[in-house]
């Protein structure tokens, strides 16, 4: 932690996240969100929760075909353990969960941490992929709404200027990459080709149809976790699949920008229902109710996951 990187990579999440929450705290009245939380029908809450519950139970699964080509065949209950110990850990230190779950997998169940380590990046490389499909999706689906938007916010001419200059910009830096030997040119290479490598290895897999089929029904789950629980708030009953997709797209992403999402998390759903004129307050309500009930889950299932690990392999200790 003296490294002033490390510092920085700690801390300005965390300090972003409190100021997030300051900002959407000041946008309604805790009044109004304590209301919204009253008001909810848990129902629907609780079948968000069961369905992240399958997800991240398919999630733990997935990885037991990972491992098999390394000549290990681990237990599904430290794999989904290890799953929800490394969201819970990803609450203190941003990316820090990747990194337990590989250290948990080498403690209970003898696999050495750098193979570890490189199935779970191979992972990301197949939800990278299925977040890229749901964000087309939603791309083709308002294709037109989004074009609309564009052309009533920015100029036309100022619009097609800028793109020319994103594509000059993004050409040249290909050429630059593939021609420089420069260390930040090989970082990003070998970024690039491990992204690669590790796609086209999933097709290589002994049981790679299982593996997809868990990724697609992964996501689904995602997806569907978000749908269900907008029926808990009357207001958000007829919204459309496009505003789903949209507000999921972000608040996908916001979750790496703060710890766990906090603070940042409901802004995002704001930002993306306001696109479709939904109001700001059950939009709000919303994001915080999503993740303060998916948080609640992580950290209860997380937080118990930690403690039974080692009475689960206490025959190893």
């Amino acid at each position: 932690m003296n490294n002033p990187k490390t510092i920085l990579k700690v801390v300005l999440p965390l300090l972003l996240g409190v100021a997030l929450v300051w900002y959407s705290l000041s946008q309604i009245s805790v009044t109004t969100l304590v209301q919204y939380f009253k008001d909810a029908d848990y129902t629907w809450i609780l079948l968000g929760l069961v369905l992240g519950i399958l997800s991240h139970s398919s999630r733990a699964y997935r990885w037991l075909y990972m491992a098999e080509p390394l000549g290990f065949k681990p237990k599904f209950a430290n794999s989904f353990m290890a799953v929800y110990s490394a969201y819970l850990i990803n609450f203190t230190i941003p990316r820090a969960g990747e990194i337990a779950r590989a250290s948990i997998l080498t403690n209970y169940e003898s696999i050495p941490f750098e193979k570890g380590f490189g199935t779970i990046v191979a992972e990301r490389v197949a939800d990278t992929i299925m977040l890229l499909i749901i964000v087309l999706t939603a791309l083709f689906l308002e294709f037109e709404f989004i074009y609309d938007f564009f052309m009533r916010k920015f100029n036309p001419i100022a619009l097609a200027i800028g793109a020319s200059l994103l594509a000059l910009i993004t050409i040249t830096l290909i050429i630059f990459i593939r021609r420089s030997q420069s260390k930040f040119a090989l970082k990003v290479k070998t970024f690039f080709n491990g992204l690669i490598e590790g796609a086209l290895s999933i097709f290589k897999m002994k049981n790679k149809w299982a593996f997809i089929v868990h990724t697609i029904f992964i996501w689904v789950m995602y997806v569907l976790m978000f749908y269900v629980t907008t029926f808990a708030l009357p207001e958000l009953q007829n919204i459309s699949l496009a505003a789903i997709l949209i507000a999921f797209i972000l608040a996908s992403f916001s979750i790496a920008a703060t710890n766990g999402g906090i603070g940042s998390f409901p802004e995002a759903i704001v930002i993306a229902f306001l696109l479709f004129n939904i109001s700001e307050d059950p939009s709000r309500a919303f994001g915080w109710i999503m993740w303060t009930t998916q948080t609640l889950a992580i950290v209860i299932l997380g937080g118990l996951s930690l403690i039974y690990l080692p009475i689960f392999n206490r025959k190893k200790i």
